[in-house]
């Protein structure tokens, strides 16, 4: 059709109607449904059960994880790093403060299928949760390296103790007095044992005293 202005169509009214029609009743349920109501925790726990079972700490390796089934660049995208490295590592709390935020930023259509199922529609609510407290990393203390065995020490402290031991029997029995055949006997076993490191180090700070 020729000329500046088409006359409209029916069609063409019809449409606009239904247009028009429609922004009218989106913008009227906006105004009376309002702010929707926080996400209350029975919410979340509903959810968890219809994606795992309930089960807080679940990761079956399907690239989910946790009670609401985190993926890990979600878990981490939404501040979960700060709680645990994967949302089944974390606290019930911890991982419905982050799914507060999801909720925030995607609405219910992050859990599409469980939440059209149970019908959620509450609003999101800003949540905090305690970190997990910081564990101190036990470090054993190095214990102090064993000394190796000094078979040659103990030889030379067992020379030198009893040698000076059998010189002073011998000067005993030059002056003429008798030891007694047991206190030999014990003598002689004790020589074959070898030393006690005590009774070297009793030798050596009072050698002065003993003899050699």
């Amino acid at each position: 059709m020729s000329g500046r202005h088409r006359k409209q169509t029916t069609t063409g009214r019809t449409v606009a109607k239904v247009a028009v029609t429609g922004a009218i009743i989106g913008t009227a349920g906006v105004a009376f449904t309002g702010t929707a109501s926080a996400a209350p925790d029975s919410d979340w726990d509903k959810l968890a059960q219809c994606e795992s079972t309930g089960n807080w700490g679940i990761d079956t390796g399907n690239g989910f994880q946790g009670g609401l089934q985190f993926s890990p660049s979600t878990w981490t995208g939404y501040g979960g790093g700060q709680y645990a490295a994967t949302a089944n590592n974390a606290s019930r709390d911890q991982q419905i403060a982050v799914a507060e935020k999801v909720l925030a930023a995607q609405g219910w259509g992050a859990w599409p299928s469980c939440s059209a199922q149970l019908g959620l529609s509450s609003g999101p609510t800003e949540r905090s949760a305690p970190s997990a407290p910081k564990v101190e990393q036990w470090i054993p203390t190095p214990s102090a390296p064993q000394a190796a065995p000094q078979v040659a020490a103990s030889s030379d402290a067992s020379l030198m103790v009893f040698g000076a031991a059998d010189n002073a029997i011998r000067a005993v029995q030059a002056d003429g007095l008798q030891i007694a055949p047991q206190l030999m006997d014990a003598y002689n076993g004790a020589k074959a044992a070898g030393v006690d490191p005590q009774i070297a180090a009793f030798y050596q700070a009072n050698k002065g005293l003993i003899g050699r």
